[in-house]
């Protein structure tokens, strides 16, 4: 059996596992359709120190109207399948993850695959328990959307790496969501990308992360394409998902990729536009 088919087959043999979405009309995003809500009932307690010191540099909140627009889930709508299928996720990485906080690279099969949609709001949905927080970095210098949630050119993650005097705190960005930061790709978009592999991208990431125990941080990946690229990051995470564009890429092109992944990382693949009547049963 191929590493496709055991992927596939066991997401949909599992419970809670990996979602399958569908188009949602004028948003460039995707909403989920029958999937069953599972609660995150694990989550460790927060902590007080730096939960309370987030909250300081805490922006306006957006409303979930405000977010809607943006394509952007909101707890309030609990009832909302893709609330709903974002909550599931993140539930299958913190039990995968055993409760501990990961860095999770999120990259398409190909470019328009939905990659930036499903991070950001994977990203939202751990920013709703109160005892987590994210921090999502925009990691696609080809192509970038994280700007987009700061609402204006801000410094970001290229100009980090290039200058050496730029204090990390400068690039981290509130979006208007509670306990959601973000770093963009920043001003400089012609930086080699070799520059991931250096050991400042490697202490960024050792230290937002060990900063602050109870946080997740999401990689926004450029496309499997740009294999090069998915593999550097792939070796500062710990686990990878993979999302995929139903119709627009064959099973064979779904496997390559598939199979540039470590297994032991490999968290599965979401479909994205996959249509009401089921791919696989």
């Amino acid at each position: 059996m191929s590493k496709i088919e055991k992927a596939l087959n066991r997401a949909h043999a599992e419970r809670g596992n990996l979602p399958t979405l569908s188009s949602v009309p004028g948003t460039g995003g995707a909403r989920p359709t029958g999937t069953a809500l599972v609660v995150d009932r694990n989550s460790p307690s927060a902590s007080p120190e730096t939960i309370a010191k987030m909250a300081v540099g805490e922006s306006r909140l957006l409303s979930a109207a405000d977010l809607a627009q943006r394509g952007v889930i909101h707890q309030e709508r609990a009832s909302d399948p893709a609330v709903q299928v974002f909550r599931e996720l993140r539930t299958k990485i913190v039990q995968r993850s055993q409760g501990q906080n990961s860095v999770i690279l999120v990259c398409g099969v190909s470019r328009g695959s939905g990659s930036s949609f499903v991070a950001q709001n994977l990203g939202a949905a751990f920013a709703f328990d109160p005892g987590k927080t994210t921090l999502l970095i925009d990691c696609n210098l080809k192509s970038p959307n994280m700007h987009k949630m700061t609402g204006a050119p801000v410094l970001g993650l290229t100009d980090y790496l290039e200058n050496p005097d730029l204090d990390l705190a400068k690039i981290i960005r509130p979006v208007g969501i509670a306990r959601f930061r973000v770093i963009t790709v920043g001003q400089r978009r012609d930086i080699p990308t070799e520059s991931f592999t250096s050991a400042k991208m490697k202490d960024l990431i050792d230290s937002v992360r060990q900063r602050f125990r109870e946080r997740y941080i999401i990689l926004d990946g450029p496309p499997m394409s740009d294999i090069a690229d998915v593999r550097i990051l792939s070796d500062l995470c710990d686990f990878v998902l993979v999302v995929a564009r139903y119709g627009r890429v064959t099973g064979a092109r779904i496997e390559h990729c598939l199979n540039t992944v470590s297994e032991k990382k490999l968290l599965g693949v979401v479909f994205n536009d996959e249509p009401s009547i089921p791919w696989f049963h």
